[in-house]
């Protein structure tokens, strides 16, 4: 197990975390109140009778908020498979792992939110908080995504009280990335209207596919750590002049 040592103990400021949020989402709502004068088409996509642009948003922050998350486990596997001591350094990948939750985070939130917009399937905002509550669009599925948030949620709030629960407990917590990872590729697969396309199941198997195969070095990475732990804690030997 690595120390705690080998990570920079400063950690993404939630202060800037919510500023940026905060100017993203102004962002978006300037762009969302200007655009559609200078696009008369998108103006009927956001406000005609079946607007057609909330749910294009959702899909789109859905993929990259998977992504993120993605980056997230990926970076942290680095970290405990010590493949970050290469590039780009152990501190520098532990601050990239925490802040790359903490976006894809952001666009957890926006993928739910924006749907408040469409008018097909009509979701409250109680049914966005309250898993399996939706009844309009496949209640199960959209509740599985629902639960892997809230697991986000804690795992990434673990970040900022991980003095609290000391590091034992905070190491069992990112545990249920694992968890996590794997609720929300289902969700996608089983409630995402793109599933059936070519692209998205290569990209469901490749981000999948590539989390494993970091997962199984990390294993054999432990258990031969176990079997052989003279291997670990003899120092290494300095070659001698002739």
């Amino acid at each position: 197990m690595q120390s705690q040592n080998e990570f920079n103990e400063s950690s993404v400021s939630i202060q800037s975390f919510l500023l940026f949020l905060f100017a993203s989402l102004m962002g978006v709502l300037i762009a969302a109140l200007v655009l559609p004068f200078v696009l008369p088409n998108m103006a009927f996509s956001l406000s005609g009778e079946g607007p057609k642009a909330y749910w294009y948003l959702s899909r789109g922050t859905a993929f990259v908020s998977l992504s993120l998350l993605w980056l997230s486990m990926a970076l942290g596997l680095g970290i405990t498979n010590k493949m970050a001591r290469f590039w780009p350094g152990m501190p520098a990948t532990f601050a990239i792992h925490e802040y790359v939750s903490l976006l894809g985070l952001a666009f957890a939130i926006f993928h739910a939110v924006v749907l408040l917009g469409d008018h097909y399937i009509n979701f409250t905002l109680l049914q966005l908080l309250i898993p399996f509550s939706t009844a309009g669009y496949k209640p199960f599925w959209v509740g599985v995504g629902q639960i892997g948030f809230y697991i986000w949620l804690v795992v990434t709030l673990s970040f900022y009280i991980r003095p609290v629960i000391g590091q034992k407990t905070w190491r069992l917590l990112h545990y249920l990335s694992f968890a996590m990872y794997f609720v929300g590729i289902f969700h996608a697969i089983f409630s995402g209207t793109d599933s059936n396309m070519s692209w998205a199941q290569n990209y469901y198997w490749f981000s999948a596919g590539s989390l494993l195969f970091l997962l199984f070095v990390r294993i054999v990475s432990v258990v031969a750590d176990s079997m052989f732990p003279e291997k670990r804690s003899a120092p290494a030997s300095r070659p001698t002049r002739g």
